[in-house]
């Protein structure tokens, strides 16, 4: 469980090194593919990598105060904590008028024995490199990589958040 220390400071030193192209699309899910850097607390000159994928639901017409939830599908306990934390610190209002429903798939682990700059500067030259629109590397915390992920994720809507308006009072839905 995190502690509300925690989460302050994963949301403070994660960093978004490659953002993906693409946004959250308006009228389908979108899914976007993940790395995730973390030195480990305890070790020096050791570096996690996290990969996987997270998906965003489409974005929906505003709800019923009542029914104006997010899920979280996959991750931890913490997730919920972690969105009430959000909420009483006024960070989720945009997002509560489109009542995403995040889903973070399979996480697979691969431990390297090597600086966090270097396996940092390959890793994103890489993403550079390959160019994939919905690839994101992030920098987070090792004991609270599912917060990172989750501001990434965050981050994602903000972004969204006027491309989506646009595209629903184009189509007369606002």
């Amino acid at each position: 469980m995190y502690s509300p220390d925690d989460i302050h400071y994963a949301l403070e030193t994660t960093s978004v090194l490659h953002e993906p192209d693409r946004r959250i699309d308006t009228f389908g899910n979108t899914r976007f593919e993940f790395l995730l850097l973390s030195e480990l607390m305890d070790s020096v000159g050791q570096v996690r990598i996290r990969t996987g994928e997270v998906e965003a639901a489409q974005p929906t017409i505003i709800k019923p105060e009542p029914y104006q939830e997010i899920e979280f599908e996959g991750f931890g306990d913490d997730a919920r904590r972690f969105y009430q934390w959000m909420q009483d610190h006024g960070a989720v209002q945009a997002m509560m008028k489109y009542g995403f429903h995040f889903r973070r798939g399979e996480v697979r682990e691969e431990l390297l024995h090597e600086p966090l700059a270097d396996v940092r500067e390959r890793v994103v030259e890489n993403a550079r490199r390959v160019g994939n629109p919905m690839q994101a590397v992030i920098e987070g915390v090792d004991d609270a990589w599912e917060i990172s992920l989750l501001r990434f994720m965050f981050e994602m809507v903000q972004k969204s958040g006027e491309i989506n308006v646009f595209d629903f009072k184009r189509k007369g839905l606002l």
